[in-house]
């Protein structure tokens, strides 16, 4: 089962949320075996030939059993990590979830004792077998995640204004440093 989430790590593990009518969360709930991965593409890979085409990434995945946080000062900690993964300074603006909201939300803990990491970069490599001699462009074009400017809720009341630490320029999470004076 593959369900896009969000995600935080907080000491040696990683940790994820979802609702507790969610089915593959309700699953962890009995001893079952997972794998969690996260992946950035960096870039797509076009050889002389379409059965060369590749993608450039970078590639986390994490086995193991997920534990169920049931304590509320460790659900509030899990959340607090997802939180500020995925924006560093939002838990301590934003309002804390509420008993209800706490009592709507899953939270497991997946220890990072087994991973595997997988990466692919670099150019095609049909370059120097006989389809390098075609007259095909061959190369990667690379891909980034940037963070654009912020864009207020309609529902926003007048006068209330972007904070911080939404201010700051700077890359998406995750994504792949630029060299200085790249251009781009």
């Amino acid at each position: 089962m593959v369900v896009p989430t969000s995600y935080g790590r907080l000491g040696d593990a990683l940790i994820l949320h979802g609702s507790v009518a969610s089915r593959s969360l309700r699953a962890a709930r009995t001893p079952v075996e997972a794998c969690v991965t996260v992946t950035h593409v960096d870039g797509l890979v076009l050889a002389r030939s379409v059965f060369e085409h590749a993608v450039n990434y970078r590639c986390a995945m994490i086995y193991g059993r997920p534990e169920v946080l049931e304590d509320g000062t460790d659900k509030l900690a899990g959340l607090r990590a997802i939180s500020n993964q995925v924006v560093p300074g939002q838990w301590e603006y934003a309002r804390p979830p509420s008993d209800k909201e706490l009592g709507a939300t899953t939270v497991l803990r997946m220890t990072l004792d087994e991973c595997s990491v997988k990466i692919r970069r670099g150019p095609p490599g049909d370059g120097d077998g006989p389809d390098g001699a075609l007259g095909v462009w061959a190369g990667e074009i690379p891909l980034r995640t940037v963070r654009l400017d912020p864009i207020a809720d309609p529902a926003l009341r007048p006068g209330i204004g972007v904070p911080p630490h939404l201010v700051r320029g700077g890359p998406a999470p995750g994504a792949v440093p630029r060299p200085a004076g790249d251009g781009n």
